[in-house]
Formats: C-alpha cells, sequence, structure tokens
C-alpha cells in the first residue's frame, strides 16, 4: 500500500482576531489586506531587526503587492516611529473592513531574506505541510487551511508590544 504524499495548499484562511492576525481584511476594490510586524529574533551574535510589512493580495487571494519597511535593529527600535509608521502604512490602505481573508502562500526576497507566508514541506512520512509567516515565523498554518486558526510561537517580535497601543488606535480610527 502506497502513501498519497500530502499536497501544499493553495489558499490558506486568516481569520482576524486581536493578536497577530489584528490587522487583517479587505480594502477598496475587494482588496485582501495583512499587515504585520515580521521580526528576525536577536540571538547569540544576530543583533535582530523588525520589519513592518503590508501585503495586499487580490480577490482571488494572488499577492499583488508587499510593502516592507526596515526598522533597523531591535535594539535601537524607535516605537514612536514604528508607531507612526504603521498608522501611515494603515492610513495609505484606506479604510478597512476587518475580517477573514483567504490566501495563497508566498515568498519573496528583500533585505537578504525571505518575507512571506512560506510552504514548509514535511520533514517526515507522516508530516503534512506548514505554512509560516516569515522571518520569525511567529505564526504557523496547519490543515485544515479554511480554518483560520493558527498556531503562534512567544512573543518575541518588539513590535507587538505596540500593538494593544497602536492598532487600538488605528482601528478606532478606521
Amino acid at each position: 500500500m502506497s502513501l498519497i504524499p500530502p499536497q501544499p495548499p493553495t489558499l490558506i484562511a486568516i481569520d482576524h482576531d486581536d493578536y497577530h492576525a489584528s490587522r487583517v481584511g479587505r480594502i477598496k476594490g475587494g482588496l485582501q489586506v495583512f499587515v504585520t510586524t515580521p521580526f528576525v529574533p536577536a540571538l547569540g551574535d544576530e543583533i535582530g531587526r523588525e520589519f513592518l510589512a503590508v501585503y495586499i493580495f487580490d480577490s482571488n487571494g494572488k499577492l499583488v503587492e508587499a510593502r516592507i519597511d526596515d526598522l533597523g535593529p531591535r535594539s535601537e527600535l524607535d516605537r514612536d516611529q514604528a508607531r507612526q509608521l504603521l498608522e501611515q502604512r494603515m492610513s495609505e490602505l484606506g479604510p478597512l473592513d476587518y475580517g477573514r481573508i483567504v490566501v495563497q502562500p508566498f515568498a519573496i526576497k528583500r533585505f537578504g531574506m525571505t518575507f512571506g507566508l512560506v510552504l514548509r514541506a514535511p520533514e517526515e512520512q507522516d508530516d503534512g505541510w506548514w505554512v509560516e509567516l516569515q522571518p520569525g515565523n511567529y505564526m504557523a498554518f496547519h490543515e485544515p487551511w479554511d480554518s483560520g486558526e493558527y498556531i503562534c510561537g512567544e512573543p518575541s517580535s518588539c513590535l507587538e508590544a505596540l500593538k494593544v497601543n497602536c492598532c487600538s488606535e488605528v482601528n478606532a480610527v478606521n
């Protein structure tokens, strides 16, 4: 009896929530949006970096634009400047109708690293596919792909501290 290897997902659902998916929804023209804060952890000799990413998808879930800002080393993060940039990026999008999005996994290179909802193939015969938000791997999706749910690690991004203050203010404006 041969096992049919699992296939990678073509679409994954991301439900709006009050944590890592707090800036997920739709804007004018039916475009889907995911605004998030990727990071490189500060480990060992690595100083770490913080980023602000705006991913825009068409109505079929295909990535059409990625706006990624490098906010610099984690230890030198200017929280006020980061908060202002987040507010600016949210304002540029226009009104955001917060809610579920359904998008295709993707990977793009910026600043010498991979960003996106990146496919991770099974490592063992009994493993399944994963889709990880990179860099930082702070959201990981697994079957069922239409659940809208994810597994998250520890809140290791410095920008997560901004989420409660900044995003609640931004959400109130939009």
